[in-house]
């Protein structure tokens, strides 16, 4: 039975990292406390998106934390990731669980009521709904209102999480909204020290009342 939590969802850059530093920073933030990792490439070929893929799951074991690879079913399938995740131009979610059967988590990006219904009824284990902040990462996104990620939060059974431009120093925009947790990018990936940086934003997180809690 599958068992994840993702109070603290680190979601990794490698852009502008050579693949050493990459690493070491991936470690940082485990040990720094994220308690889901997903791994997103975007431009990498097949083939070295498996390597990458390979290297970091073997980390994320160590540590006991679930792998989730971006976009690509074939490539969490192929190195045994505990999760995959979908955005709205990806493999439907109804056709990922078809394939990867019950065991695998799937995540799915939604901006709207009707897409995280759709989810939900597709079989997606969580949601990931933003972007709340413009982000400095290189993927293309759509802000979305405070008041329909509350929205969203009420509509499904299954936990959400904010995701986009979210630090810190800026996540208390989503106090009181009964979210599962918070999503991070560039917060973690380009601090001085991701370790501390982790630790940081899951202390704040918890500030809000989002507490870690392992669901199956």
């Amino acid at each position: 039975m599958k068992s994840f939590d993702t109070s603290l969802y680190f979601i990794t850059d490698s852009h502008g990292w050579n693949e050493n530093e990459f690493l070491y920073r991936v470690e940082a933030a485990l040990n720094g406390g994220v308690t889901i990792l997903q791994l997103r490439e975007k431009e990498k070929s097949t083939r070295d998106y498996l390597n990458l893929a390979e290297k970091v799951h073997r980390l994320t074991l160590r540590y006991q934390v679930p792998l989730v690879i971006d976009d690509r079913l074939d490539v969490a399938m192929a190195v045994g990731a505990e999760g995959v995740h979908l955005g709205q131009s990806d493999m439907p979610v109804a056709h990922a669980r078809r394939l990867a059967g019950n065991a695998m988590i799937i995540g799915a990006t939604t901006k709207t009521v009707p897409q995280a219904l759709e989810a939900l009824e597709s079989g997606a284990d969580y949601l990931g709904v933003g972007a709340i902040y413009p982000t400095t990462t290189k993927v293309k996104t759509v802000l979305t209102s405070v008041d329909t990620l509350r929205d969203i939060c009420q509509a499904v059974s299954i936990p959400v999480n904010a995701i986009g431009g979210l630090n810190k120093d800026n996540i208390a925009i989503l106090k009181g909204i009964p979210i599962a947790g918070i999503c991070a990018v560039s917060a973690i990936m380009k601090a001085d020290d991701p370790e501390t940086a982790a630790k940081e934003l899951k202390r704040a997180a918890e500030s809000l009342g989002i507490t870690s809690s392992s669901r199956t």
